[in-house]
């Protein structure tokens, strides 16, 4: 198969790096808005690149893999399913409810050949986490506690345009409640702070959030983010049951340190970076849409799907600036 990717930063280089490496891809042409950013990707994966994404769409492609900055989604996602084309695309869909459900009534009934990048889907631990879930064994579930902390912020220019911690952090973590629990959420309520660098606050955003959810079957879902955790990456979903409680992300590598006399958990490393610590989980997420790309089928990870992430990301930000719980029906469409 020959993969068209569109954007060459660092997401994009990632992927990079997968794409050529997966045995059903042939060749990766990758461009980006900026020419030279792509031609140095492609140089040093040995890549082809193009002059622009708009020159890559005519090189007879097999399918797009997004992974440009947000506001470059939608184009680039219509572009794709008119050329005919299969499409993987980083979350979000675009940066708004109303554009996102532009793009879905857009593409129309090319919808189920558009995968949107929400990779905790294809993590091992979530994925036991989920069959845990759905098979019973944890009797029934009462609490959700998920946590998506990052070791430092990133560039000033970044959140300027990220859409806020809820909207760019918390959807993967609203994505992967809905997802393992197969509930919806109905409330939430979220609060944020700002003890950290003063470009947050400028930009109308926190440095460190959390949020309480209550699903359509009365369970709660605590949600806790933050830009500042020193002691490394640490992405966990927790959850409680009647019968039994179990973790994705509770390894060898958490940064978390016991206090306990005689603790020694954990032994290990922790995580550096999301590419680190969910690499094999994005490698078969990107396997799993050229699967899609060859063979057809509906998509593991729907527009759908990121549209009900988004607007439990808005219902956060709206019950933040009104300090109140904020239904969800509220903002969904």
């Amino acid at each position: 198969m020959r993969i068209g990717l569109a954007g060459a930063g660092r997401i994009g280089a990632f992927h990079a790096g997968i794409l050529s490496g997966l045995p059903a891809v042939d060749s990766v042409v990758i461009a980006d808005t900026y020419a030279a950013r792509a031609g140095e990707v492609a140089g040093r994966l040995r890549l082809e690149a193009a002059d622009s994404p708009e020159h890559m769409l005519r090189l007879g492609l097999d399918a797009l893999v997004i992974a440009a900055p947000t506001r470059a989604h939608p184009g680039l996602i219509v572009a794709g399913t008119d050329a005919g084309l299969p499409v993987f695309c980083e979350k979000p869909v675009a940066p708004d409810i109303d554009s996102t459900r532009e793009v879905i009534k857009r593409v129309g009934g090319a919808a189920a050949s558009v995968q949107i990048g929400f990779q905790r889907r294809f993590d091992a631990g979530y994925v036991a986490v989920r069959e845990a879930v759905r098979s019973g064994a944890l009797g029934w579930v009462h609490t959700l506690r998920a946590t998506t902390l990052d070791p430092a912020p990133p560039a000033p220019a970044y959140i300027e345009t990220s859409g806020g911690l809820f909207r760019d952090c918390g959807v993967h973590d609203f994505d992967a409640i809905r997802w393992v629990t197969g509930r919806e959420v109905r409330e939430a309520y979220a609060v944020g702070g700002n003890r950290g660098a003063g470009f947050f606050r400028a930009a109308g955003d926190v440095d460190t959030m959390a949020a309480v959810l209550t699903l359509d079957d009365d369970s709660l879902a605590v949600v806790s983010s933050t830009r500042y955790n020193g002691a490394g990456y640490d992405v966990r979903l927790e959850v409680l049951g009647s019968r039994d409680s179990v973790c994705a992300g509770l390894s060898g590598r958490l940064p978390l340190r016991s206090a306990d006399q005689g603790g020694t958990f954990p032994p290990g490393p922790p995580y550096r970076d999301f590419t680190e610590r969910f690499a094999d989980a994005y490698r078969a997420e990107l396997a799993a849409f050229v699967n899609l790309a060859a063979h057809g089928g509906q998509s593991l990870c729907t527009m759908g799907d990121a549209l009900e992430a988004f607007c439990i990301a808005e219902a956060c930000e709206l019950s933040r600036a009104r300090h109140e719980p904020v239904a969800v029906a509220e903002v969904r469409p």
